[in-house]
């Protein structure tokens, strides 16, 4: 396995926590539909690491051993917390939403009185 393969892992990890903040970003300023469009591109990217990973798997139950190296640990902890990470930031963005929308209802509430 070369190193190439392993650093696409962490190369598509890192895109999709990129892209995940992205979102909460975009939440935290109420533009939803653009945190919608970078949660989708998270989880492009966490499909992409995904594919890479299911190779080397692939590989491996093909009697193809690697040997498990400090970067391929690495890789696997970058896809995790990135998986970690989207999945906790999709629910703060539905958070978000809840916040405006109730934001909202109290607002319009208090300019009738």
């Amino acid at each position: 396995m070369t190193e190439e393969v392993i650093f696409a892992i962490i190369l598509h990890a890192g895109n999709a926590r990129a892209e995940a903040y992205d979102g909460l970003r975009a939440a935290q300023a109420g533009d939803f539909p653009k945190a919608a469009g970078h949660l989708a591109a998270a989880e492009a990217e966490i499909s992409a690491a995904h594919r890479v990973q299911a190779d080397m798997l692939q590989q491996e139950a093909q009697g193809k051993k690697t040997d498990i190296s400090l970067l391929i640990v690495h890789a696997q902890d970058h896809l995790m917390t990135a998986l970690a990470e989207k999945t906790l930031i999709e629910n703060m963005v539905e958070m978000h939403k809840t916040i405006r929308q109730l934001t909202d209802k109290l607002e319009a509430v208090t300019c009738q009185e």
